[in-house]
């Protein structure tokens, strides 16, 4: 058992049943009164961040997070099957539990997964990942200082709002929390 005082950004307890990432915290000791822990907490689960206090001292359950590089490979249709980089093993995760983000993961990315034990708490998929457009009407000459966006269909099916020079075949950079286009990619 750990108290607040070994507290640490980073640091993943269990509160309420359910497995929380300290974000931040900070000591209070406010005169005569009792001194307290106000932290920050996110949710491994839903991503949530809450604001919660714990009295100074008061007893906390870590917990050991592991986590290790995947490769992902494919869809099968029920979810979507990685392979450790070390050990080769493949493994299927189904889509509540990749996440949002799921839609652009494109082949042979590489993504970050946690695991308590032999449970995955969570799939990391990188922020930002570069996608080829593969379907989307003609850009217009001309188009670029308008701000208007047209709907573009991306290499791994998912549907992004770009701007209006983008074309088939341009390579884009995507937001994967948001799905926001955020620029075009120059072809190396």
């Amino acid at each position: 058992m750990a108290t607040t005082s070994d507290f640490r950004p980073g640091m993943t307890i269990r509160m309420d049943g359910e497995l929380w990432t300290v974000v931040e915290f900070q000591h209070v000791n406010p005169g005569n009164w009792r001194a307290f822990v106000r932290a920050k907490l996110k949710s491994l689960k839903s991503g949530k961040v809450i604001e919660t206090r714990f009295r100074a001292g008061e007893a906390v359950d870590p917990v050991r997070i592991e986590t290790k590089d995947f490769q992902y490979l494919y869809h099968d249709g029920t979810g979507y099957v990685f392979m450790d980089n070390e050990t080769y093993d493949q493994m299927s995760i189904g889509e509540e539990v990749v996440g949002e983000g799921s839609e652009f993961l494109k082949e042979n990315e590489t993504v970050e997964i946690a695991f308590n034990g032999s449970d995955i708490v969570s799939v990391e998929i990188p922020i930002t990942v570069e996608l080829k457009v593969v379907e989307t009407v003609p850009g217009v000459r001309g188009d670029t200082a308008t701000g208007a966006q047209k709907p573009a269909k991306v290499q791994t099916g998912a549907t992004v709002n770009v701007p209006l020079f983008i074309n088939e075949g341009d390579m884009i950079k995507v937001d994967t929390r948001t799905g926001a286009y955020i620029e075009r990619v120059k072809a190396a």
